[in-house]
């Protein structure tokens, strides 16, 4: 997939205001599903509780507060289970949005503004992601680093390019990439046996997505020695990364061909769903740094998944406190 396509305009997807369903989880246990290393404790799911359509703001934040409050009564907080709360159809402006996002901070809560008439997995037809920080644990580019003793300054440049920092992404990619070289091809290989990890939830995830009859696909910044042996062993429909000059079994410290950017992740998330004839709108992308904004905007349904909060900010779906699969807590699969 390597036709040039023009990246739609998204201006007019996200409108000041519209109807969504507002959805929160919490864990009632505290600390039970928070993600801590790779330890991932997958809790009972509570019933989903429906509320009443809130005449103000301060209404809904009052609801939402005494919802939240009533978990952390020692009868629930004991129980290990996911509480869900609903408010359905309700109109949602960046006003909301933002006080919202604010008081599910404060109480540890995951929320999501979903469109109203897209529910379940099954509404779905796309599911594209971002692979590191994202499907998997790691920063590929860190661990190669810590192979030739220069991990800090690639992660730092790193960080501050997914913090939005750094505007230009290819030419940070490129001077972290100009690090490695020298670098044994053979580090490659082992970062993948050694140290990538997917991320918690992930395989319960694609496994949902998959038997709901989604195209599932990575689109990453990162390199195709990675994201095709995902793709293989995980059975996603395609993998769009960057690929790494190899001499000699050494790395050149450069990249062959167009660098995977934002808005080649947006394009390339277009090019799929015209090649499987699936409209925008029916498409979720799940990602974490400023590199997924432009992608996750175009998406009829952005995730942003323990990310920074520029992205944060600005996704349908904020998950801090749960795995991948937190994502089915919005969107049952059934």
């Amino acid at each position: 997939m390597t036709t040039s396509t023009q990246v739609l305009d998204v201006t007019d997807r996200t409108p000041e205001t519209s109807q969504f369903d507002l959805v929160l989880v919490k864990e009632n246990m505290r600390g039970l599903g928070i993600i801590g290393g790779l330890d991932h404790a997958v809790s009972a799911r509570g019933a989903l509780l429906d509320m009443d359509r809130p005449d103000s703001l301060n209404h809904l934040l009052q609801q939402t507060a005494s919802w939240i409050e009533g978990l952390q009564r020692p009868a629930f907080a004991e129980n290990g289970t996911r509480s869900s709360l609903r408010f359905a159809s309700i109109e949602i402006n960046s006003e909301w949005r933002t006080a919202v996002a604010a008081l599910c901070e404060r109480h540890e809560v995951d929320h999501a503004f979903l469109p109203s008439t897209r529910r379940r997995l099954s509404d779905y037809s796309v599911l594209a992601m971002d692979m590191d920080s994202t499907l998997i644990t790691i920063e590929c580019i860190d661990e190669l680093g810590d192979w030739c003793g220069r991990k800090g300054e690639i992660a730092s440049i790193t960080e501050a390019a997914m913090r939005g920092e750094i505007p230009n992404f290819s030419e940070s990619l490129r001077q972290r990439v100009a690090l490695l070289a020298g670098l044994d091809s053979s580090a490659l290989e082992s970062v993948y046996a050694e140290r990538l990890r997917l991320s918690p939830g992930a395989d319960r995830l694609l496994s949902a997505a998959h038997t709901a009859g989604l195209k599932t696909l990575l689109v990453s910044g990162g390199f195709t020695f990675f994201t095709d042996r995902l793709r293989d062993r995980l059975g996603l429909a395609a993998a769009h990364a960057n690929k790494l000059e190899v001499v000699d079994g050494k790395l050149t410290g450069r990249v062959l061909g167009q660098i995977v950017d934002a808005e080649e992740k947006a394009a390339e998330l277009q090019r799929v769903c015209c090649e499987f004839g699936v409209n925008l709108d029916q498409s979720i992308a799940i990602g974490d740094g400023a590199n997924d904004l432009k992608m996750l905007g175009l998406a009829g349904l952005g995730v942003a998944y323990h990310a920074k909060p520029v992205v944060a900010a600005q996704a349908n779906i904020a998950i801090r406190y749960g795995g991948l699969d937190r994502l089915l807590d919005f969107l049952p699969a059934s």
